[in-house]
């Protein structure tokens, strides 16, 4: 039976005239009918939201005393890891991973993000000192934080639910009310959230759930609705800038993640073992589909013809397409409209005199999975490196390599994009690790492995990757107001 996912909007579930199918990107068929907010509907949910917030009378929502509400915040938390097999059953069907890498990578993770957040809150701090003013009074100054408001949180498709949580999770927190709009290509996780939220004891204004789709749809009515006071999106670059552009009218705050063309340097003393490992996962994990993923490797040149021979190996032996392997192994793209996208990109790579040893191609199963959005795991070489291919984001499991003879080669070869969110340095040389870290322009170098990170540290991106920070204490501050309270002291009379 197809699900019908509808709003929620200030602790009603709301439906919509106008609805649209999710399909399965795993087979095509039909996941859901979902149920498109109005503008209605969206600005129904920011008022709302508004009025439990920042204009709270006392002891509700936004005025609460931290103590109580990160109560409501950890029995939440309870109650949603109560749902963890329906969150991890939501984030299968609309994105056609596997059980092992929902399971293991969202699913209790994600929820367990509200308990770390509300653990966080009780550790900031206040400033204060006291003072001697310039007319010879004393004084006394100290900071508070406040919640922003009403937090537009807009969130991608590769992994929702884990992506929903960061967003959601320091903005309940902090006594904000929250707007959630996940992408239109994986709305049902957000609607099991959105019941756990609704059935807990969190203000029913202070969440509602819409969804839809960008430009003329509840994206565009969320980022434009002047009532909100900040907006954290995560997802492609240009939507990123149109964003920003919406969100200077009224001066609001904004954290944008964006994209990337991530790449790994392989030095001449790494420990190959470990590179094939960790760029196994850094190329293929999720289909390739993270931000932090690696597109572009390049290797000294006396190690070269290694990793490309044992990397085709592994690229030519990974499980595709089997939703109960119990190991490492990818699942389609998220739709044929991203599978058609990231196709157009590997068609460039012979027309700019490269070659695939890996991949580059569409797989036949012979089943159910050819109505899927399944590509190939895919390797290029002997490109140049304006290629188009070497250029520009896929977002898909793919990788260019290339040789490089010096340590100042590969650190202009990797900040030759206008991209800066991630890379992997692979090396035994430990000073060279430090040395060359710094110099590559990205919000985040790992160092003989990838993705190996506490979701509360901190991320951010240079260039074209995004703007502001996110993580622990970072995304707290910015989903709230600080504010300096100063105070004369007088003397005796």
């Amino acid at each position: 039976m197809t699900k019908e996912l509808k709003n929620l909007i200030a602790g009603k579930w709301v439906g919509s005239e106008k609805t649209f199918e999710k399909r399965s990107p795993f087979n095509g068929e039909v996941v859901a009918t979902v149920h498109e907010a109005t503008q209605e509907m969206v600005d129904e949910a920011v008022t709302k939201g508004r009025e439990v917030s920042i204009g709270a009378r006392a002891n509700e929502w936004g005025n609460m005393p931290l103590k109580q509400r990160l109560a409501i915040i950890h029995d939440f938390s309870d109650r949603l890891l109560k749902r963890v097999d329906d969150l991890v059953e939501a984030d299968v069907a609309d994105t056609g991973r596997s059980y092992w890498q929902a399971c293991n990578f969202d699913g209790a993770r994600a929820a367990n993000l509200f308990r770390a957040y509300a653990d966080l809150a009780v550790s900031l701090e206040n400033r204060s000192k006291t003072f001697q003013g310039e007319m010879g009074f004393q004084g006394l100054w100290y900071t508070t934080r406040r919640p922003k408001g009403v937090i537009a949180a807009i969130c991608p498709w590769n992994v929702p639910l884990l992506m929903a949580s960061m967003k959601v999770a320091p903005g309940l927190v902090m006594g904000n009310s929250v707007v959630l709009k996940p992408s239109e290509e994986t709305p049902s996780s957000a609607t099991v959230l959105a019941e756990v939220i609704a059935e807990s004891d969190i203000p029913d204004s202070a969440f509602s759930l819409v969804h839809g789709f960008g430009v003329g749809s509840a994206g565009a009515f969320l980022t434009a609705n002047p009532q909100v006071d900040a907006i954290t999106f995560t997802g492609e670059t240009g939507t990123g800038t149109a964003i920003m552009k919406v969100a200077a009218d009224g001066m609001r705050g904004v954290s944008l993640e964006l994209g990337g063309k991530n790449a790994s340097l392989v030095f001449e003393d790494a420990d190959m073992d470990k590179v094939v490992e960790g760029t196994t996962r850094s190329a293929f994990f999720n289909c390739g589909q993270i931000c932090f993923c690696t597109e572009r490797a390049y290797v000294h040149r006396s190690r070269y013809d290694e990793f490309v021979e044992r990397m085709t190996e592994v690229a030519n032996s990974i499980v595709i397409g089997d939703k109960n392997h119990d190991g490492f192994n990818i699942g389609p793209l998220v739709s044929h409209g991203h599978r058609d996208k990231v196709k157009e990109l590997l068609d460039t790579v012979k027309e700019d005199g490269g070659e695939f040893v890996a991949g580059g191609g569409i797989p036949e199963f012979g089943d159910e999975r050819d109505n899927g959005a399944f590509i190939q795991p895919s390797i290029a070489v002997g490109l140049p490196e304006d290629a188009r291919f070497v250029k520009n984001e896929a977002f898909g499991p793919v990788l260019h390599v290339a040789p490089f003879d010096t340590e100042e080669e590969a650190i202009a070869l990797a900040n030759d994009t206008v991209y800066g969110l991630g890379t992997c340095i692979w090396t035994e040389n430990i000073s060279r690790a430090h040395r060359v870290a710094p110099r590559i322009r990205v919000g985040h170098a790992w160092v003989n492995s990838w993705q190996i990170r506490d979701l509360l540290s901190p991320l951010s991106g240079a260039g074209a990757s995004g703007l502001g920070e996110e993580g622990g204490k970072l995304s707290l501050e910015f989903v709230s107001q600080p504010q300096t309270v100063t105070v004369r002291i007088f003397g005796e009379d």
